[in-house]
């Protein structure tokens, strides 16, 4: 019997339970899911005697210790800011770990004490980072396989609400963390290689300099960078590349719209508001825009827009940026958690919506002096409010992950990610069989230059 520790529940947690769930009984497998909102953990595991919810503060060492000493993996779904910590803990327990989030620096630093500890510390390996990186390299290693010679790579990945249910102007809806939504691209300049030049946007650009992208029976999406793509040159074996370009994508009114709040200092987390807990959503708004006598909110916010844009106005009006409403402000709280607050009143998935999970990845390359063009797509669309897309496409590789290293499958060990076939082959292989499929076109170009 394998027990297999899990550090918080959250949303995109779900499916990855239930894979597991379902193939304890076959596996000989007991999990243990640790989570603040127990009820919804026992939720998730009814009926399965196969596992336990458990509450207790995983971020505190002593808590947790015995837990992952008597786990033989562990995953943790929790901030990415605490899996080092969590790390440091398999380490010393000689327990191997999954995370699906970025490799950071204090991270990649413990390489070398987890490969003498003989266990492996998989990270990046759930959608984005994740089955982006999976995907990628199946046609990278393709390429090279052939003895082409690739020149340009970009990838573009997004959450998104599903086409049936897009029925608001912005064509958004939250299906991760709003927070993070709220705050993205605030980490730094993107950095990006386009023909080999070096490329760099500063956040107040970012939203504004847009990539344009149509997936056919899906429509118009547009892309802005992600923070870094040039470290994934080394990550990818990709020296020498003339493009590398790493994206998120939205619908065009979505990144127009932001801009503007990125323009006006709206999305700023770094003070509190003063008399915050007093504001209204206009007064937030009024708070950014200049005093001009004798205009209203609204037609100094039209003057700001400009009247370029001024076809971005019914965004902000369906939005309610000019609502009155009394209770909208609270005591400390930043520009950027007002924001939130106003956009996750209107822009949340109803009781009946489903999201959209899309992936789109563009190769330019030389193969028997020939320009190719390899185009290849995801697009998926959730079950539910509990099993959404960002769930499956989150939680399955990380599941599968899993059982390949409980079975001795997956052997590499230290700190690493999804790149290497013997690890993407079979997870992209069996994602193939839960709807998660990549449909790939190769075209033949102009010759590169």
């Amino acid at each position: 019997m394998k027990t297999i520790l899990i550090l918080g529940a959250g949303l995109s947690a779900s499916s990855m339970i239930r894979y597991l769930l379902n193939a304890s009984n076959k596996e000989g497998w007991q999990l243990r899911i640790v989570d603040r909102d127990l009820s919804r953990v026992e939720k998730l595991i009814e009926g399965f005697s196969s596992a336990k919810a458990l509450a207790f503060n995983a971020l505190q060492r002593e808590e947790r210790i015995g837990e992952i000493k008597n786990a033989d993996l562990v995953i943790s779904m929790l901030p990415a800011r605490f899996h080092v910590d969590i790390a440091k803990d398999c380490i010393s327990l000689r327990k191997n770990l999954i995370t699906p989030s970025y490799i950071s620096d204090e991270m990649n630093a413990l390489d070398q004490e987890a490969k003498a500890a003989g266990i492996v510390i998989m990270n990046e390996i759930g959608v984005d980072p994740g089955i982006d990186h999976m995907s990628a390299m199946k046609i990278i290693d393709h390429i090279k396989e052939i003895g082409g010679k690739l020149h340009s790579f970009k990838s573009f990945c997004g959450g998104l609400v599903a086409e049936e249910y897009d029925d608001n102007p912005w064509r958004y809806k939250f299906t991760w963390n709003p927070r993070n939504v709220v705050l993205a691209g605030k980490g730094g300049t993107a950095m990006f290689q386009d023909n080999h030049e070096f490329k760099y946007i500063p956040y107040n650009r970012l939203f504004d300099r847009l990539d344009r992208i149509t997936i056919p029976n899906h429509g118009k999406f547009v892309g802005y960078p992600n923070r870094d793509s040039l470290s994934y040159k080394k990550t990818y074996g990709l020296d020498g590349i003339a493009t590398l370009y790493r994206g998120t994508l939205r619908r065009p009114n979505f990144c127009k719209g932001f801009n503007v709040f990125i323009e006006l200092g709206m999305t700023d987390d770094s003070f509190p508001m003063t008399n915050a807990a007093k504001l209204r959503p206009r007064d937030f708004l009024n708070a950014f825009l200049p005093y001009i006598p004798n205009l209203s909110v609204e037609q100094k916010f039209k003057y700001f827009l400009r009247e370029d844009r001024m076809y971005l106005y019914e965004q902000f009006e369906w939005l309610g940026v000019f609502g009155a409403d009394q209770d909208f402000g609270f005591e400390g709280a930043t520009p950027a958690q007002l924001l939130e607050k106003l956009m996750v009143r209107k822009m949340s998935l109803s009781e009946d919506d489903k999201d959209m999970l899309v992936m789109y990845h563009e190769f330019e390359f030389e193969h028997n002096g020939k320009a190719k063009k390899i185009v290849s797509s995801m697009i998926n669309i959730g079950e539910d409010q509990t099993y959404t897309a960002m769930a499956n496409t989150v939680g399955l590789p990380i599941a599968i992950g899993a059982k390949m290293i409980l079975n001795g499958v997956l052997q590499e060990k230290g700190v690493t990610l999804p790149i290497n076939k013997e690890i993407y082959e079979p997870i992209l292989s069996e994602l193939s069989t839960h709807g998660i499929v990549f449909n790939e076109e190769e075209l033949e170009i102009q010759q590169h230059v």
